[in-house]
């Protein structure tokens, strides 16, 4: 196929990725303008990470055309700025099914393709990836690359610096690209840095300099002494010129050589400096300039907003659901009333302000208020200490990201006796971002952890009453967790407490419990059951960890017990449930519904279907098991 003799050049006639190394500079930029209008017409449909995939067209381009995918092994971090490598690897055709059911995954998935080497849904884990897969290619006698695309973001993670330091001094094969689309550099630096990359890190003055150095190296008695004296000369003037002026750079102490910066979007350049280290045949890394939502003025302007964002008017901007009503939303709100009252609450982030909604806390108190990047362990850590020394510290945190911070939490705070407060975001099913972002591990993780407790509110106003019981009530680690998306609940608000809630009626033998989100969905069935004859009571547990005693007294009346669990069933609260009831004397019949395996991505009412976890399942499930017959 001669790509060049095209006529319209376009992403559905070409072999992906192998026909890019077939095409000049401009026909790649022509293919860069289409990429760009795909990833904003997809993501206005289809909501996702958008300005950072804006930020990395050029950069997924210039990675496909000097390196060899599959072979040579690209990890992603974060993997949600992917779209453009999973346009440019054959999934053009399926891009627009990208985060929804059945479709492809917003992150990369090596289950769904051979150029996807590592699944990366948490930051800062490409380097530790990458440095083993080089290592794995070496011991093999293989001479291909592990390409390491991290971010500064990514950089503020712990565990991007363990494999820093353990990867610098070694003779592999890697290569690590960091993309800086934040922090601007000043002109003179940024001038001095670029020519000094002009001179020293072109393929042509690489060429020049390893062919001059072969031949000195070979000349009797006095080749290796000038070498030697040529090498020095150009690592003084570095010295001299390059450190002073630009400091020395942390991944050169580490044993890196470092190229940069470039301009990350501008091909020529990003080519010039991929094929310079990759000759290098030992670990290097590339420092990138990009900007955040390029090409899009709106997310240009607002890169924060366009981050990972719903669907969204391609003319305005405007997303089709406000944020400004959510669980976030509340949350922050209901944190920065109780702030304005005791000067001793903190609020804690780990680079997700916008997201857990604490921006209306840092910009009311801002003394109080810490962003420690991408570094849950140390998050949590730092919320003990400020906690030992009188403080109340309140951690908002995503639950899928909170798993990175275990040991912490059992170490630091149970331990310690430490009282932080964990506002657990996320919790249970969050729809399009897959098995990645669920949050549906954190109960089983917290509840086995002495002097922990653990709320679950249903609604917004059980929600404030819960962040106010977490702070003043508990001592320890105590934590509220609650969904991602707004308030559209229907049920009964008369009686919420922070503890539990019976719902009783003459002559039912049949008990339904739940916790969070989905008691909506039982209150809706409870109704329809009603009407179709069939008595149940309800159970709502707010308090989830610890349950309160008094309710497994009550339980020993039914013949029948469903729990419905929006989390892992093993080590949850319903496995918890269940043992405690046969203890107590319950000698019904005990029945639990929620997740067994890992959830893939769809709408989140789509998952709760699945799972049996919407007023119809619920429904259906609880009909069937009434018309049992006790003996069976």
């Amino acid at each position: 196929m001669e790509v060049k003799k095209r006529k319209r050049l376009k992403l559905r006639y070409l072999n992906l990725p192998q026909d890019l190394k077939e095409l000049n500079i401009q026909q790649c930029e022509v293919l860069c303008r289409e990429i760009r209008s795909t990833l904003i017409k997809t993501v206005s449909k289809n909501g996702g990470h958008l300005a950072s995939n804006l930020g990395v067209v050029e950069l997924t381009m210039a990675i496909h055309r000097v390196f060899d995918s599959p072979d040579d092994r690209i990890v992603w971090d974060v993997g949600h700025q992917s779209y453009t490598h999973k346009i440019l690897t054959g999934r053009y055709e399926r891009f627009d099914s990208i985060r929804t059911e059945n479709g492809i995954s917003g992150f990369t998935k090596p289950d769904e393709s051979e150029h996807d080497a590592f699944i990366s849904g948490h930051s800062s884990v490409s380097i530790s990836a990458a440095y083993g897969m080089a290592q794995a290619m070496k011991l093999c006698g293989s001479e291909n690359y592990a390409v390491a695309v991290t971010g500064d973001g990514a950089l503020t993670g712990g565990e991007i610096y363990e494999a820093l330091n353990n990867a610098g001094k070694t003779n592999t094969n890697l290569v690590i690209i960091v993309n800086h689309n934040d922090m601007s550099i000043s002109r003179n630096v940024g001038s001095l840095a670029k020519y000094l990359m002009s001179v020293r890190n072109t393929r042509k003055y690489l060429k020049t300099k390893q062919a001059v150095e072969k031949v000195l190296v070979k000349t009797p008695v006095v080749g290796k002494p000038v070498a030697k004296i040529l090498k020095g000369s150009k690592n003084t003037v570095k010295s001299t010129v390059y450190r002073k002026n630009y400091n020395t750079t942390i991944f050169e102490d580490l044993g890196f050589i470092y190229l940069g910066p470039v301009d990350g979007h501008n091909l020529s350049e990003l080519e010039e400096v991929l094929y310079t280290a990759r000759s290098y045949k030992r670990p290097v890394v590339v420092h990138v300039n990009t900007v955040k939502g390029k090409g899009y003025e709106p997310a240009e302007k607002n890169p924060g907003e366009f981050h990972g964002i719903s669907k969204f008017d391609i003319m305005t901007g405007n997303p089709e659901v406000s944020s400004s009503d959510c669980y976030s939303t509340c949350f922050g709100r209901e944190l920065v009333r109780l702030a304005s009252e005791d000067e001793n609450i903190c609020a804690v982030t780990a680079a997700m302000k916008y997201g857990t909604g604490l921006q209306y806390f840092a910009t009311e108190f801002k003394d109080r208020f810490f962003d420690v990047g991408i570094a849950e362990q140390h998050a949590v850590t730092f919320s003990a200490g400020l906690a030992s020394m009188g403080k109340i510290p309140v951690f908002a945190v995503y639950s899928t990201f909170l798993q990175r911070a275990v040991d912490q939490l059992i170490h630091d705070v149970s331990i310690g006796k430490n009282h932080i407060v964990l506002g657990i975001d996320r919790a249970g099913v969050v729809g399009e971002d897959g098995e990645t972002h669920h949050g549906v591990f954190d109960v089983s993780i917290l509840l086995p952890v002495p002097n922990t407790v653990v709320y679950s509110p249903s609604c917004y106003d059980e929600l404030k009453m819960c962040m106010k019981a977490a702070i003043y009530d508990c001592d320890g680690l105590a934590c509220v967790r609650y969904p991602r998306g707004n308030d559209s609940t229907e049920f009964d608000k008369s009686q919420l407490n922070t503890d539990y809630t019976f719902t009783e009626k003459d002559g039912a033998d049949i008990l339904l419990v739940t916790y969070g989100r989905i008691y909506d969905e039982l209150y809706k069935a409870v109704n329809q059951l009603n009407d179709c004859g069939i008595k149940c009571d309800m159970l709502k547990l707010t308090r989830i960890i610890p349950v309160n005693e008094a309710v497994f007294e009550k339980t020993a009346k039914y013949k029948k017990i469903v729990f419905f669990e929006e989390g892992f069933l093993k080590g949850g609260v319903a496995e918890h449930f269940g043992n405690r009831i046969y203890d107590k004397g319950f000698g019904g019949k005990y029945y639990t519904k929620g997740i067994t395996e890992y959830v893939k991505q769809a709408s989140v009412a789509s998952i709760l279907q699945k799972l049996g976890l919407d007023t119809s399942s619920m429904v259906k499930f609880v009909k069937e098991i009434s018309e049992q017959s006790d003996e069976n």
